[in-house]
Protein backbone atom coordinates (compact mmCIF):
# COMPACT_ATOMS: atom_id res chain seq x y z
CA UNK A 1 0.00 0.00 0.00
CA UNK A 2 1.37 3.49 -1.03
CA UNK A 3 1.06 6.56 0.77
CA UNK A 4 2.22 9.85 0.67
CA UNK A 5 5.02 11.30 2.56
CA UNK A 6 4.66 15.28 2.95
CA UNK A 7 6.58 18.29 4.58
CA UNK A 8 3.62 18.50 7.28
CA UNK A 9 5.43 19.15 11.42
CA UNK A 10 3.30 18.04 14.62
CA UNK A 11 4.31 21.00 16.63
CA UNK A 12 1.61 21.04 19.01
CA UNK A 13 3.07 23.49 22.00
CA UNK A 14 3.21 25.80 18.59
CA UNK A 15 0.26 25.81 17.87
CA UNK A 16 -1.28 26.38 21.08
CA UNK A 17 0.37 29.39 21.51
CA UNK A 18 -0.28 30.59 18.17
CA UNK A 19 -3.97 30.25 18.76
CA UNK A 20 -3.81 31.42 22.60
CA UNK A 21 -1.70 34.83 20.52
CA UNK A 22 -4.70 35.15 17.64
CA UNK A 23 -6.90 35.57 20.15
CA UNK A 24 -5.60 37.82 22.03
CA UNK A 25 -4.67 40.17 19.23
CA UNK A 26 -8.27 40.15 18.12
CA UNK A 27 -7.49 37.72 14.95
CA UNK A 28 -4.20 39.94 13.57
CA UNK A 29 -1.77 36.80 14.65
CA UNK A 30 -4.40 34.57 13.10
CA UNK A 31 -2.62 32.98 9.85
CA UNK A 32 0.27 32.41 11.87
CA UNK A 33 -1.93 30.15 13.68
CA UNK A 34 -3.32 28.42 11.04
CA UNK A 35 0.26 27.72 9.77
CA UNK A 36 0.91 26.39 13.13
CA UNK A 37 -2.08 24.51 13.27
CA UNK A 38 -1.90 22.80 9.65
CA UNK A 39 1.95 22.13 10.80
CA UNK A 40 3.13 23.75 7.70
CA UNK A 41 6.96 23.76 7.32
CA UNK A 42 7.04 27.94 6.63
CA UNK A 43 4.82 28.11 9.88
CA UNK A 44 8.02 30.99 11.32
CA UNK A 45 7.83 32.75 7.70
CA UNK A 46 4.55 33.27 8.29
CA UNK A 47 4.99 34.78 11.24
CA UNK A 48 7.69 37.65 10.58
CA UNK A 49 5.45 38.07 7.60
CA UNK A 50 2.44 38.59 9.18
CA UNK A 51 4.55 40.21 12.49
CA UNK A 52 6.37 43.00 10.18
CA UNK A 53 3.97 43.28 7.27
CA UNK A 54 0.69 42.40 8.48
CA UNK A 55 -0.36 45.66 9.71
CA UNK A 56 -1.13 45.97 5.95
CA UNK A 57 -4.19 44.50 4.39
CA UNK A 58 -2.24 43.06 1.35
CA UNK A 59 1.18 41.92 4.07
CA UNK A 60 -2.15 40.05 6.30
CA UNK A 61 -3.21 38.21 2.96
CA UNK A 62 -0.12 37.13 1.74
CA UNK A 63 0.80 35.53 5.44
CA UNK A 64 -2.70 33.96 4.98
CA UNK A 65 -1.81 32.87 1.58
CA UNK A 66 1.28 31.51 2.80
CA UNK A 67 -0.55 29.56 5.74
CA UNK A 68 -3.13 28.01 3.69
CA UNK A 69 -0.93 26.75 0.87
CA UNK A 70 -0.54 22.92 0.52
CA UNK A 71 1.83 20.96 1.83
CA UNK A 72 4.70 20.02 -0.62
CA UNK A 73 4.74 16.27 -0.97
CA UNK A 74 8.20 14.72 -0.06
CA UNK A 75 8.07 11.08 -1.23
CA UNK A 76 5.63 8.25 -2.11
CA UNK A 77 5.95 5.07 -0.02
Amino acid sequence: MNYVVTDRKGRPVSAIVAVVVAILTGGYMLPWAIAAVRGTANAWSVFWVNLLLGWTIIGWIVALVMAIREHRIIAIR
